[in-house]
């Protein structure tokens, strides 16, 4: 049951690696590394999934490359043989795609394309890949439901997501590819990325630095705990898209198919105020914020929150950890790696 994890070395690739192989099974990961965000980092997950598998005996293996080098990516199938293929390799960021438009294309849609033929011609029995809560765009409908629309993006990386869900329908209409996507709900925690809001906001505070608000701090997130992200991950993964026999081609549901795809929301379902969320990270490190609050990000959106019941009903599981407690274990972890 070897299981192809591609951004291994990235926040949620890495937790999901570490929950594979801590369960014994054998990881191939596959990532570019690249200085989006320190790679030192990255490096720091990668030599902490080494260990682990030291310790537990599990096989590990790194391949570091980009998913637009269709041969290599070619080869690693041929060499691994990976029956299960998780892919959350992209280039992550909505106010990064603003201004690096080209970066998008290549890794969220030729490389996605290259994961989509390799499945195709190495009998994947499942493949699950990440989109995201932003294909919602400017939806004012709460709770975000598989069921709505997502026609109206409002950033480039939202619709590189929209494209990856179309591009793994048509796979599995023509091709019989079980295909998963995953709509990811604001995900923190230990080892996050630091261009996130909870890695962002601890660093300024802890050097008495300002922490900019956005929208004068009327922002809602549906904030989600990483654990609970890899634990509906590992139930997925033995449990394939299936053709909805209910489905009705006269009025077409978004949130099923014909076809063995799906996509599932995967948030807490408890949307958080901004300032909530600031108020938990002063309470987990004992220091106020200095705040400076800022108009709207382009790119950017008021809120979300996320209707859950369909990944529910499909593994049994809905993500539940508390903010606080969330956030505390982010600090604590922040304290301990940086040695602040």
């Amino acid at each position: 049951m070897t299981v192809l994890v591609t951004g291994a070395a990235g926040f949620i690739g890495f937790h999901l690696s570490r929950r594979l192989l801590e369960l014994g099974i054998p990881v191939v990961a596959f990532d570019n590394l690249n200085p989006y965000y320190d790679p030192a980092l990255k490096r720091a997950r990668v030599h902490l999934l080494e260990r682990v598998a030291l310790l537990t005996g599990s096989s590990f293996d790194l391949v570091e490359a980009d998913l637009e080098e269709k041969a290599l990516l070619e080869a690693v199938f041929a060499e691994h043989n990976p029956r299960y293929v998780v892919n959350l390799a992209a280039q992550a960021g909505v106010r990064y795609s603003i201004e690096n438009s080209t970066a998008y294309i290549q890794a969220n849609l030729v490389g996605f394309g290259h994961i989509l033929e390799v499945c195709r011609h190495h009998g994947v029995k499942h493949l699950l890949y990440a989109s995201s809560s932003s294909v919602y765009g400017g939806n004012t409908n709460f709770p975000f439901s598989e069921c709505q629309s997502v026609d109206h993006p409002v950033s480039l990386y939202a619709a590189t997501k929209k494209a990856n869900e179309l591009m793994a329908h048509a796979y599995s209409h023509l091709y019989g590819l079980a295909a998963t996507g995953l709509r990811f709900f604001t995900v923190y925690g230990p080892w996050g990325r630091p261009d996130m809001a909870l890695f962002l906001f601890t660093k300024a505070i802890l050097a008495g630095e300002p922490i900019n608000v956005f929208n004068q701090g009327q922002m809602v997130r549906d904030f989600t705990y990483v654990d609970d992200i890899v634990e509906s991950l590992i139930r997925l993964l033995d449990k394939p898209a299936a053709p909805d026999p209910a489905f009705d081609t006269a009025h077409p549901d978004p949130a099923t198919s014909w076809a063995s795809h799906r996509v599932f929301n995967i948030g807490n379902s408890n949307p958080t105020c901004l300032m909530d969320y600031i108020e938990a990270i002063e309470s987990a490190l004992g220091i106020k914020a200095i705040k400076q609050f800022l108009p709207m990000q382009p790119g950017d959106v008021p809120a979300t929150a996320a209707d859950t019941s369909a990944l529910e009903a499909w593994i049994g599981y809905k993500p539940n950890t508390p903010v606080r407690d969330g956030v505390a274990r982010f600090v604590a972890w922040y304290r301990d790696f940086y040695g602040v």
